[in-house]
């Protein structure tokens, strides 16, 4: 692109941009700069000079993805079961219980029938009726604590510009907000990867209490050290970009002793801590520096409120015009874009519906003093201090605020994150568990600055960003037509006010677009199986990870769902054991990362010992295992259901007293994917399934079957 001064640039791209956008989609110079290869220099993460962030308010996953193509949103296979007040039999996560025992599903809000739900009503989304929707992993009471309408949600012709994005480029589907609950506590593990759990540096935070530039009375402002603080000690370039008059109080960083003192001048303070994160630099300026190649090794973005996408007081569609705004300044230069990772992500999942169970540490079942007699609903083979709500501010220390005590702090719902870069071109959808401080994670892959103060819990359980990009062979397909955003926005600003939606009161069937995408390689190898008890009437779920990373098991006990469901957080070549009471029966649904799923079904007692399936991976030879025994002394048979097509349907499989028989499933072809039930007929109530991915480390695609 030709050198040009500040003054024209801006003038020609705005006026671009604004024609562009409204006539049809992003102008031909944005267009041509997004299609620039890579710059490869090492064809690795050194690559990368720059990494810029925007964090934009307040959207799940579901309510902005959930209808997306290959992603695990409505099309998810194996929903967790849920309790309700209604039934005594399971019900599906979608299936929430609504007033005078109504069932309120997921429902779409149809702005092409009414403009007016681009504006919707947002839902509540503090501390505590996070936790009470949560409900420990049950997630079965969110139209009680959010209201039927955080529901609703959005599909690609409501959301056009979002969607093109993620055709283009990289989407992540299992990314989490880092809480369970609102703004700032999130933004706060974004920024510092931590919500002080201690109480160390006037924590911890729960709640949106210091937003605000000035100290508030009787809420002494935050001191425990910020992620930008420790880049800069180390040389690392970094800036905030704001409008410091219009920023929705979502710079957090402005809630610290430190920045708050150098804001006010005070003798002492650092003045760097002003200029980059208390001082006006809008996207006009944004774009002068990457056309001067001066764009900071991290920068990050604070929408103004109306371009912030947070429910009632803005809208995806005028945050897709900031964003698009946004990737005109950093295509200015398209050398330095060439050298660029932009991270968009939310902070938090406002009230909105997601049915995924976020992965966190194992509830408390009864609190002890001495936490080594506390009971819990699971297990970790990793430290989980941090992760619980042990501390109250004197500010927050009411009857309402104990009764959260000894709660988990997140992992909270998932909520979008789309990766746009040159490395991450290509459609893809990445699985790989992250949350807030794995965008820390990855400046810290980058460029080495550590981050103390992420528990060791996160650390191992969610992800640094890396596998949602390709250094060293990046793809350089075609590029979507992109939407306009221009007029939408203007047409979302003029609407009068927010909509609160009407929901159906006969739920409506959710849509399943079918088909897959294109998915990274995965470090996660994960096991579990069902072995005897060493007591009568007892069984034990034994769960492996021959993975490189941690990853949380969630089980249901379907027969008691009232119960609290059970966590085990295991490290990669590490085991956990449960044991279970049997003497009823058991039925036990297992789910872990990308898919993996595991049910055990079986009766309270038998006459004869009932068989034993394991299932293996042989990643070599693309192909699955599956051993199976029968420890009885009357023959059995076993029948073999693939619920693929590219597999064998209905394979029989006869065992002798004491016989084992082996078999094997070739699933190259099927993305790796496996999918395999065993029953037998002598025991109708016994049944195992074993579902997944079979990781390889070569990249793959999304679920073929969904």
């Amino acid at each position: 692109m030709e050198r040009t001064n500040r003054r024209r640039f801006l003038q020609h791209s705005g006026r671009a941009l604004g024609a562009g956008l409204a006539a049809g989609g992003l102008p031909a110079l944005i267009q041509k700069a997004l299609a620039m290869p890579a710059a490869r220099a090492s064809g690795t993460i050194d690559d990368v000079q720059h990494i810029v962030v925007l964090m934009q308010e307040n959207r799940s996953f579901d309510h902005y993805f959930g209808s997306y193509r290959g992603a695990r949103g409505f099309n998810d296979r194996f929903p967790i079961p849920i309790a309700t007040p209604v039934s005594a039999v399971p019900s599906p996560v979608w299936q929430q219980s609504g007033p005078g025992g109504a069932v309120i599903a997921p429902f779409h809000l149809d702005t092409q029938a009414q403009w007016g739900l681009m504006r919707t009503e947002g839902a509540a989304h503090t501390w505590p009726d996070a936790q009470a929707a949560w409900n420990q992993g049950r997630l079965n009471q969110w139209v009680q604590h959010k209201g039927a309408h955080a529901m609703g949600y959005y599909t690609a012709a409501d959301l056009p510009f979002h969607h093109a994005l993620a055709e283009a480029f990289t989407l992540c589907d299992a990314y989490h907000c880092a809480f369970q609950g609102g703004t700032t506590p999130n933004r706060l593990f974004h920024w510092t990867g931590t919500n002080d759990p201690q109480g160390q540096g006037q924590g911890p935070a729960t709640f949106n209490d210091l937003e605000s530039m000035q100290p508030k009375a009787g809420r002494p402002s935050y001191t425990w050290t910020t992620y930008p603080e420790r880049l800069q000690a180390a040389g690392i370039g970094w800036q905030v970009y704001q409008d410091i008059a219009d920023n929705y109080d979502d710079n957090s960083l402005a809630f610290f002793k430190n920045y708050r003192d150098a804001f006010a001048d005070l003798a002492g303070a650092d003045p760097a801590l002003k200029a980059r994160a208390g001082s006006t630099r809008d996207l006009d300026l944004l774009a002068a520096d990457v056309l001067a190649g001066q764009l900071p090794q991290v920068s990050w973005i604070v929408a103004p409120e109306r371009m912030s996408e947070h429910p009632g007081e803005s809208s995806p569609a005028q945050g897709a015009d900031y964003i698009a705004r946004v990737l005109q300044a950093l295509t200015a230069n398209p050398e330095v874009w060439s050298r660029t990772v932009f991270l968009v992500n939310y902070d938090e999942n406002d009230g909105f519906f997601d049915h995924m169970p976020p992965p966190a540490a194992p509830s408390c079942q009864r609190w002890h003093a001495d936490p080594t007699q506390a009971q819990w609903a699971g297990a970790s083979t990793v430290d989980t201090r941090g992760e619980y709500h042990e501390h109250l501010v004197s500010y927050r220390a009411s009857a309402a605020d104990k009764a959260l005590l000894h709660q988990p702090y997140g992992l909270g719902p998932r909520v979008p994150l789309l990766v746009i870069s040159p490395w991450s071109r290509g459609g893809w959808v990445n699985s790989q568990v992250f949350d807030h401080t794995s965008v820390i994670r990855f400046i810290e892959k980058r460029f080495g600055v550590h981050e103390p103060q992420i528990s060791p819990w996160r650390r191992a359980v969610c992800g640094d960003l890396s596998t949602t990009l390709d250094f060293a062979k990046p793809s350089f397909t075609a590029l979507p037509a992109w939407p306009a955003t221009l007029a939408r926005a203007a047409q979302a600003r003029a609407l009068p006010g927010r909509t609160m939606p009407s929901w159906p009161t006969v739920a409506a069937p959710l849509p399943r677009l079918t088909g897959w995408r294109p998915s990274r390689a995965l470090p996660y190898q994960l096991h579990a199986d069902l072995v005897p008890g060493t007591a009568p009437e007892q069984l034990t779920l034994a769960m492996h990870n021959s993975g490189s990373v941690a990853a949380v098991f969630h089980v249901y006990d379907r027969l008691h769902l009232h119960a609290l469901p059970r966590r085990y957080t295991v490290e990669g070549g590490r085991s956990l054991h449960g044991v279970w009471d049997s003497a009823q029966g058991y039925d036990l649904w297992v789910l872990g990362p990308n898919g993996f799923h595991r049910s055990f079904c079986g009766p309270g007692s038998s006459a004869e010992p009932l068989p034993s399936v394991q299932l293996l991976y042989l990643p070599l030879l693309g192909r699955v295992q599956m051993r199976l025994h029968n420890p009885g002394t009357h023959a059995c048979e076993l029948e073999i259901q693939a619920h693929r097509p590219a597999a064998v349907a209905g394979l029989n499989q006869r065992l002798s007293a004491g016989g084992q028989a082996e078999r094997v499933w070739n699933v190259a072809e099927q993305g790796h994917w496996y999918d395999l039930t065993v029953r037998a007929a002598q025991w109708p109530q016994w049944s195992c399934r074993f579902a997944g991915r079979m990781e390889t480390g070569q990249d793959s695609m999304t679920d073929p079957a969904a």
